[in-house]
């Protein structure tokens, strides 16, 4: 029987579980019938381009990931200290962010292909690839998620033995030999826990998929509400979507306890495992250079220009508007994460129920979930609810509102991102409490002091630093959250992402720049976090 602080942890876990339950419960109606009709519609393109889309996605990714990460750790070429973090910054760029620039720039208009066609004196069609296409969002997928796995793979490698590899250097193996029979199997727990990560952001992307016209299961489920008004058909895809989180969540768990947390002298002498020709050091800085140019210079770069455009600062004038919008909405979600977490983290703390625990890993399952899936989960069940409370504030009340009392509120958005980015404040701040030693509770408790009050008079003041770093990375992600601000935010709310994609959607790029600019400088700091947590 759950007791004391028992009860706050599993009514979280209810609140964040409903649009899950919701997904489920909902799933199954209209039969088979409905299910017969979207598989010969709509449900065989949303698999095969969501599969296709994470399968080069990862490959990309993991082939980017894994190759820095072995040149990092294993060799010593010019810049290889500067390219160690720099490698990371991509991960700052929003994908829908690099879409939009890539666009721009890659297009049959673009400066790009016009330069190339000038060069070959090719005056009709196109000289690349159109950008946008399943390969070009992969691409630009890719050289922004990557540094989910470079920082696993590179932390894997360097906690390998020095012996292991010397050993089978010294029994006639060369360096590549080496890497594939040493090194890389290794590291193969790391690397599928990265390439999980990077799995989960392509299956929740909507920005990329949406602007390079990719059907996926974000965009069906968009459509299929907001477009179509299909409310049973959103549903069914986002069952359907749940099962691929399942997979991708039981893939990146069972990663996580055949990572090596063992390090020997070479992490801290760091003597090169394998020797490069000056040739190949070139290579070797040119290869770990380029993904950083694509992945953030280039993006960095062109929304400078753009933005010091007259088109761009004629657009400042409702800037602070926006930036208000997604300032408060950042504050408001941050505030209600770090209340939940808070009450999470010290209920772990004093309950051993194995309850409790699951009702805790239930309740930080939120930041696997794509935005679309949670959007469209917590309105089914919302809807209903919101109309019972607005037929008892009229007929008991007398109070008549002129439409639903919680539906397109920024209530239920705050409510939404909450369960979204749960689990980031739950990780900081459990990692803090980690820190305070278990007698400072005895000691309180023995002088007469209960729960609540060794919560507020010990707890909160000494975990104020984690407080604060959790805080500002759910500030950070709920700036540049998109797919559950468009489907839930009220009509009269506008936050700098949202801005930004409606701009680029209207091909004003340049317009949309200075916004863009800002959502990529906040998100310097998560992983600025991400990279010294990864150095430890």
């Amino acid at each position: 029987m759950p007791r004391g602080w028992d009860w706050p942890a599993l009514a979280l876990a209810a609140l964040a579980a409903l649009p899950i339950i919701a997904i489920l419960v909902a799933a199954p109606a209209g039969g088979m019938e409905a299910l017969a009709h979207m598989a010969g519609s709509v449900l065989p393109r949303y698999v095969v381009n969501t599969a296709a889309l994470m399968l080069l996605t990862g490959t990309l990714a993991g082939v980017i990931g894994v190759g820095c990460a072995w040149l990092v750790s294993a060799a010593e070429f010019p810049g290889r200290r500067v390219l160690a973090w720099a490698l990371v910054l991509p991960l700052a760029v929003p994908a829908y962010i690099a879409a939009y620039i890539y666009a721009d720039l890659l297009d049959y208009a673009g400066p790009v292909q016009g330069a190339l066609r000038g060069l070959a004196g090719n005056g009709g069609g196109g000289v690349l690839p159109d950008i946008r296409s399943l390969p070009g969002g992969a691409f630009v997928l890719g050289i922004v998620l990557y540094p989910y796995v470079y920082l696993l793979a590179r932390a894997a490698f360097a906690a390998q033995s020095l012996g292991q590899f010397r050993a089978a250097r010294s029994l006639g193996a060369g360096p590549w030999r080496a890497f594939w029979r040493i090194a890389l199997p290794a590291a193969r727990p790391a690397i599928a826990g990265g390439l999980a990560l990077v799995l989960m952001e392509v299956l929740a992307d909507f920005g990329v998929a949406e602007y390079f016209a990719i059907p996926t299961f974000s965009t069906g489920i968009f459509r299929s509400w907001l477009a179509m008004g299909d409310k049973q058909a959103a549903l069914k895809l986002a069952a359907i979507m749940l099962l691929f989180v399942v997979v991708l969540v039981a893939l990146e768990a069972s990663t996580r306890s055949g990572r090596s947390e063992s390090r020997d002298a070479r992490a801290r002498a760091g003597t090169p495992l394998v020797e490069l020709s000056p040739a190949l050091k070139a290579l070797a800085s040119l290869a770990c250079a380029l993904p950083v140019l694509l992945g953030f210079l280039v993006p960095v770069l062109h929304l400078g220009g753009l933005a010091a455009t007259p088109a761009a600062l004629g657009a400042t004038r409702d800037l602070a508007a926006y930036a208000e919008d997604s300032l408060w909405l950042g504050l408001a979600t941050a505030l209600a994460c770090l209340v939940a977490a808070l009450l999470l983290v010290f209920a772990r703390s004093r309950s051993h129920s194995p309850l409790v625990g699951g009702a805790i890993r239930l309740a930080t399952l939120g930041y696997a979930l794509p935005g679309a899936l949670l959007a469209v989960g917590l309105l089914a069940p919302l809807g209903a609810f919101d109309v019972e409370l607005t037929r008892f504030a009229r007929d008991r009340l007398g109070y008549a509102p002129g439409g639903l009392l919680l539906t397109g509120t920024s209530l239920v958005l705050v409510y939404a991102l909450s369960v979204r980015f749960l689990t980031v404040a739950y990780n900081g701040i459990d990692s803090g409490m980690a820190t305070i030693p278990a007698n400072l509770d005895a000691a309180a408790r023995s002088l007469g002091a209960g729960p609540a009050r060794v919560l507020a008079r010990i707890h909160a003041p000494l975990l104020a630093p984690s407080l604060a770093g959790a805080g500002a990375l759910v500030f950070i992600d709920t700036l540049r959250e998109l797919p559950a601000t468009l489907i839930l935010r009220p009509f009269n709310l506008e936050t700098l992402a949202t801005r930004t994609y409606r701009l680029a959607g209207d091909e004003r790029l340049a317009e949309a720049s200075i916004p863009a600019l800002i959502l990529l400088a906040a998100g310097i700091l998560p992983v600025i976090l991400l990279h010294r947590t990864a150095s430890r």
